[in-house]
């Protein structure tokens, strides 16, 4: 038994996971090479040998672990890989977190989209239930006292 209570994959389906894990790497490889243009499930999956279903899959995998790739809808539509650069990983403590979002609501109305974004992103992260408010622009609920040193 595997530590989470399961039975250890058959030599089979470890296979099965190289194989799933070589695709998608081949896919992101495919994407890199094309950005930033679009490429269709239909043209990912002729290159990749596999159903359009298993594409369809294998982003969703990848968008679940934290690959951006963006997905256009429609005729004419398909994935890219997203090229804007972002920050490595940061690894904040609730507090550090906390001080942040009350600096970005006392910016206000003055908060810029990124600062706006950003405040969402913190407050999603602190699984905080008044999120959804703040997203549509609500002010905070009662008074938010500045902390100083």
């Amino acid at each position: 038994m595997t530590p989470s209570n399961r039975p250890a994959p058959s030599p089979d389906q470890q296979h099965l996971v190289l194989r799933r894990v070589e695709r998608q790497h081949a896919l992101i490889e495919v994407l890199r090479a094309r950005a930033p243009r679009t490429t269709s499930g239909r043209l990912l999956a002729e290159r990749l040998g596999v159903a359009v279903r298993t594409v369809e899959r294998d982003i969703a995998r990848l968008r679940a672990a934290g690959v951006p790739i963006k997905v256009r809808p429609g005729p004419g539509g398909g994935y890219a890989l997203d090229t804007r650069p972002s920050l490595a990983p940061i690894a904040l403590t609730p507090g550090e977190a906390a001080a942040l979002v009350v600096a970005l609501v006392a910016v206000g109305p003055y908060a810029s989209a990124s600062a706006r974004s950003a405040m969402d992103k913190l407050l999603s992260a602190l699984h905080a239930p008044e999120a959804p408010a703040r997203r549509r622009g609500a002010p905070p609920e009662g008074p938010v006292t500045p902390v100083t040193r």
